[in-house]
């Protein structure tokens, strides 16, 4: 047998990305073996708070994913070439984008922990049972949060969940279904809910950057909109918004959700604190020195000044004009919704990455249930949003497609370039069996070359073609593995 017992954990990781006193300063000692590890409580927060690292690393790869093949930007002259080919549909499995293995690394620290955790306490007996229960439901929450970024991403993945514990161990796991993934993870969120963290942390930073019952509650809704399961929406939603900590953040401090962050209104964001070495990625995307991603004329039209009447969310929030034709998006920039306020020193690569709040919250509640045909309750939730970002309250006819598209554009005022358009979009083009496959269609091609606006429309009438490819080299690798049939030339 091959069969090393170095721990890859200890080894793969020096922990830079989250800051937040010194919870996330428990790094694994490198060079340890297996047999040295796993002995107190310390090791096991020491590999939870890799997870979350590893997790935080991803915030440019979480941007992108949600807003490339969306509407809402476009790539600048130093856009690299992967993403050009991401963000233009000419997408292949040779293209590295399209590699999972950072999200595998995070689920495997997370397995680490759910396996390992309770070993550990038998060992050290200053170990409670409350706080193992805690650290393992923090994991499930990582773990479960990261296989759905990954189904909604590729569609059908390999379902991991027990640690790889030897570095060159024969490991070939055959993908299984979205329905098999979404049904282990609702499972496992369910169950593990009651253990989960609730507001006992002693800084803000740890309350929002570490896994409560409020972000499992929002995930469990984000994953039944998914499946269209709009009941269940209802009822998670409901459950977050029982939370009297949480509270929509009042129209004139909407930019504190990302300057200084932790705002009253968030439920999960990764953290970073520059000043700790502990940087984002979003900066260097969306700054105007880095010339990667900027507004679309889509976005131009929904928030500029030239064209709408968002004040609160629009140009100098959510985008900053310098010129005629030449805007940034502002929202991992400025340090003030006033276009001018720009971050600087140790401030600049600080802005965390939000992962839910309490108004995305909202909205699919909102979205639920306009689709059951209560349009009366769907109706005040917008009217919700839209009087806290000052803006008047609009008609829409009660038809669920009416609600739709409210909701949708709604979402992308509210949300722009945090990662939900794509995920947004593609909800709506799988609902109902595909009954509006041509408008999504239409978005995707948007940012497509004239030349092949035609040939790829009609490629993409196959649905297959929504997901990414599995990376080329994954299927070398695991010879049990089968490409998207999209891309299985």
């Amino acid at each position: 047998m091959r069969k090393k017992l170095k721990y890859l954990i200890v080894a793969l990781m020096v922990f830079t990305q989250i800051s937040c006193d010194n919870w996330l300063e428990l790094i694994p000692p490198g060079g340890l073996i297996r047999e040295e590890f796993w002995k107190t409580r310390a090791d096991v927060d020491a590999v939870l708070m890799a997870a979350y690292s590893q997790f935080a690393n991803l915030d440019s790869k979480l941007f992108m994913l949600g807003e490339l093949r969306g509407d809402m930007v476009i790539g600048g002259p130093r856009q690299g070439g992967n993403e050009r080919q991401i963000s233009e549909n000419n997408i292949y499995p040779d293209n590295n984008f399209t590699d999972w293995a950072n999200f595998y690394k995070v689920i495997n620290y997370c397995n680490e922990v759910i396996v390992n955790a309770p070993k550990v306490q038998q060992i050290d007996n200053t170990f409670t049972d409350y706080q193992m229960q805690g650290l393992v439901a923090e994991a499930y929450f990582l773990r479960s949060l990261a296989y759905f970024y990954l189904v909604r991403v590729y569609n059908e993945v390999p379902l991991i969940l027990l640690p790889s514990e030897s570095d060159d161990s024969e490991f070939y796991v055959e993908k299984q279904s979205e329905e098999t993934v979404l049904n282990q993870i609702v499972q496992d969120l369910e169950t593990n809910r009651p253990f989960a963290p609730s507001g006992s942390f002693k800084t803000i930073e740890q309350n929002l950057g570490r896994a409560s019952k409020a972000s499992y509650d929002a995930l469990l809704a984000d994953i039944a909109l998914w499946r269209f399961d709009y009941e269940k929406v209802i009822e998670h939603a409901s459950r977050v918004e029982q939370n009297e900590l949480l509270v929509l953040m009042p129209s004139g401090r909407w930019f504190e959700l990302f300057y200084p962050g932790n705002s009253l209104e968030s439920i999960f964001e990764f953290q970073f604190d520059q000043s700790q070495r502990q940087n984002n990625g979003t900066y260097g995307l969306t700054s105007r020195s880095s010339n990667r991603y900027k507004p679309s004329q889509k976005a131009l039209e929904m928030l500029s000044f030239k064209y709408a009447s968002e004040l609160v969310r629009g140009e100098d929030s959510s985008i900053r004009k310098y010129g005629e034709d030449d805007f940034i998006i502002w929202k991992y920039v400025g340090q003030a919704p006033d276009g001018q306020s720009e971050r600087s020193g140790s401030d600049q690569q600080s802005c965390n990455w939000i992962v839910y709040r309490l108004a995305d919250v909202m909205l699919m509640k909102a979205e639920a249930y306009s689709q059951l045909g209560n349009y009366p309750q769907a109706f005040q939730i917008i009217t919700e949003i839209r009087d806290r970002a000052g803006v008047a309250t609009r008609n829409i006819a009660n038809s669920p497609t009416a609600y739709e598209d409210a909701i949708l554009e709604e979402r992308a005022l509210e949300f722009a370039y945090e990662g939900k358009r794509w995920f947004d979009l593609l909800r709506m083009g799988r609902r109902n069996n595909y009954a509006r496959k041509n408008t999504l269609i239409e978005i995707i091609v948007s940012n497509v070359p004239s030349t092949q606006k035609r040939i790829l429309a009609t490629k993409l009438t196959n649905p297959n073609g929504w997901y990414l490819p599995i990376y080329e080299s994954e299927i070398e690798r695991n010879r049990n593995l089968t490409q998207n049939p999209y891309y299985d030339f």
